[in-house]
């Protein structure tokens, strides 16, 4: 006994489980393969890109505002390094004078030092709350700048013994300024990143730096001519290039100043100070070929002092104005900073929204959409073929109509979808009731004519009894035999018919009991090879009536099939016994035998598990022993025999035999 039928599980059962387990998936990991998904990829690009602009925007305004910052504090340290070279500058013009021989100066450089020192403390003291870690930082340049007053100490000793020179002391000091007045003001990014007054406003504060530095070096060089009275050797030639770098410096001050500087500037040099020093230098042009200059030192040193004084005055003008434009750079860059980032986080939230509602606008209508397709295969459908299959004959099949359903706000893809989906329920419906039909009218015709097979055969059969009992010839009378055994076999094929149509057989049942060794024996009598069938040993027993027919057909379908599926000399033997309130048969064969799956396969059909509709038609038998099995209450399985080959094994339910103890009443088992 064997098969070879491939096992199919129910189609619509696993369409429904695979898009139960599609939707789960989708909707824990989101991605390419979702709706959702697609459309966050989608509008995640442009908003990645609107969200790098913004942020190259809050980028620039952040440097904006960190330029405006430090360029607020350089400005704070240049003030402050312009306070000390304010001091040194007068400690330069009184050590100069005090020098050339003014020893009144004495207790005015005294008093100059200690003001020059606390100037440099001061300024230590803002350098150390400063970051220097930049090595190009205004701070870290101001420090190395102090560098050149380390031997201050030292030139003051000398100046104070009597054994300095007054050209080297000057130069002393001269470079310890001009070190602190060449400090960068600023960084190179501080001219792209703040606003051009600002830029402007610290070239204008350097310009006037070193303008102050040639009027405060004139006013100490001439204050040590004029207390020596004269020029000595090269000495006029230094204040003529103190006037020309005072002139360049201003020249460019007035080209980067704004308007107001300019002016505070052109009030400086229009004050009666600063008329005297005019005077006073146009004595000292008189001096050129080193005669001697009549200028009372004291009055050059107030009147150049005062002068020095209005130009650091305009000097911190300007660097308040520098840092009040840079402050209000950094309070434009921090709005601005703030309006970008207010717009970064606007364009997500507008993204976020979209993609939700994008995807929500999709997703739920074609969720709505995949719940009615699961509820058309799952449940109207079958419903419908249901209600088909259940009518009567003589009832006329109507299809109930499907209504299409509406999606209020769904766009016009989706209203195109679900009309699809309804064409295709009524279409579906349509070839359901369709296939129900003929369904049903093929199976009334096959048992319709497992019928008029049935009686006609029942009418040859008893024709073939009344020649065999007339007949005298051996010969004819074998010949008839064997027709009678044809005609038995065909009408097993004919109840078989009756059978998988799902009809009831007419009637072939005895009063009382047969005993099982008589159905044996006449399911025997209904197969072909009938000859190589052996009955073992089949203990006693008997079955009632009303089941011998069809325990006899169940029997006959698998002898039959141990006969096709076993080597023509082997024999097929049958057993029987009782087991408890049961009765087991077996049917043995000696044949190549099943693999696990088809034998798996087999049970299955055998038991009713496995659809009729979806079997190769060789396995009609096996559907014809589970369809008589359920009727009877019988449990039939093929197992494995020892050896090889397969064994039938069938157990009888108590209700279709005699208990064992009753008068058994004889009943004639025909073949």
């Amino acid at each position: 006994m064997t098969g070879n039928a491939a096992h199919r599980p129910d189609r619509a059962g696993l369409t429904a489980r695979t898009l139960r387990l599609h939707t789960l998936a989708a909707r824990a990991l989101p991605g390419w393969g979702s709706i959702r998904g697609r459309v966050a990829v989608v509008l995640a690009v442009p908003t990645c890109l609107l969200l790098a602009l913004t942020g190259l925007g809050v980028a620039d305004r952040a440097g904006d505002w960190s330029a405006a910052r430090e360029t607020g504090d350089q400005v704070a340290v240049l003030l402050r390094a312009q306070d000390l070279v304010r001091e040194l500058q007068r400690e330069r013009g009184l050590t100069n004078g005090l020098l050339g021989g003014a020893r009144q100066y004495r207790d005015d450089v005294a008093a100059q030092r200690k003001r020059t020192d606390d100037a440099r403390s001061e300024l230590r003291a803002m350098l150390s709350e400063e970051s220097a870690d930049d090595a190009k930082s205004t701070a870290a340049a101001v420090q190395d700048a102090l560098l050149s007053l380390a031997t201050l100490t030292t030139t003051r000793s000398d100046v104070d013994d009597g054994t300095a020179s007054r050209s080297r002391t000057l130069a002393f000091y001269t470079e310890a300024v001009t070190a602190l007045l060449d400090v960068p003001s600023a960084p190179a990014r501080t001219a792209s990143a703040t606003d051009r007054r600002v830029t402007d406003g610290t070239g204008a504060l350097q310009s006037l730096g070193r303008a102050t530095e040639a009027v405060a070096l004139e006013r100490g060089s001439l204050n040590g001519v004029f207390a020596a009275g004269r020029f000595r050797t090269g000495e006029y030639l230094d204040f003529t290039e103190l006037r020309a770098t005072r002139l360049a410096a201003l020249r460019q001050y007035a080209e980067l100043a704004a308007p107001e500087q300019k002016s505070a500037l052109d009030r400086v040099f229009k004050t009666d100070a600063a008329r005297r020093v005019s005077a006073y230098e146009k004595r000292a042009e008189g001096g050129a070929d080193r005669s001697a200059l009549d200028v009372d030192p004291a009055r050059w040193w107030t009147a150049m002092t005062t002068l020095v004084d209005d130009l650091h005055d305009v000097q911190r003008q300007v660097g308040d104005d520098v840092r009040t434009h840079a402050a209000d750079s950094g309070s434009a860059a921090t709005r601005q900073l703030v309006g970008f980032v207010a717009l970064g986080g606007l364009i997500l939230a507008v993204a976020t929204a979209l993609a939700l509602f994008s995807a929500r606008s999709i997703t739920r209508p074609l969720g709505a959409l995949a719940d009615e397709a699961d509820a058309v295969a799952g449940s109207r459908l079958p419903a419908a073929v249901r209600r088909i299959q259940e009518a009567e004959p003589d009832d006329e099949i109507t299809r109930k109509a499907v209504d299409e359903p509406q999606r209020p706000g769904s766009a016009r893809e989706i209203t195109r979808l679900a009309t699809a989906l309804a064409n295709v329920e009524r279409t579906a419906t349509d070839l359901a009731g369709e296939q129900a039909v003929l369904r049903r009218n093929s199976t009334e015709s096959l048992a319709s004519l497992g019928r008029r097979n049935q009686a006609l055969l029942g009418r040859q059969l008893g024709l073939i009894t009344t020649l065999e009992s007339q007949e005298l010839d051996p010969d004819a009378l074998a010949e008839l035999f064997e027709l009678d055994h044809l005609a038995t076999r065909m009408r097993r094929n004919a109840e078989s018919l009756l059978v998988l149509a799902g009809e009831e057989s007419p009637p072939r049942a005895w009063p009382g009991t047969v005993a099982v060794s008589e159905v044996v024996q006449s399911a025997v009598a209904e197969v072909e090879q009938y000859q190589r069938v052996r009955t073992v040993e089949v203990e006693g027993g008997r079955i009632r009536g009303h089941a011998v027919a069809e325990v006899s057909h169940l029997l006959a379908e698998l002898i039959e099939n141990a006969l096709v599926f076993s080597p023509p000399l082997n024999p097929v033997e049958i057993y029987g016994w009782r087991d408890g309130t049961e009765y087991c048969l077996a049917v043995v064969d000696r044949g190549i035998g099943m693999t696990e799956e088809n034998l798996t396969r087999s049970n299955a059909r055998l038991s009713g598990r496995e659809p009729f509709l979806i079997a190769p038609t060789r396995f009609l038998g096996h559907y014809v022993v589970g369809t008589l099995a359920a009727r009877l209450g019988a449990h039939v399985e093929l197992r494995p025999t020892e050896g090889s080959g397969i064994t039938a094994y069938v157990a009888l339910p108590a209700a279709l035999l005699q208990e064992p103890r009753q008068q058994p009443a004889a009943a004639h088992v025909p073949g």
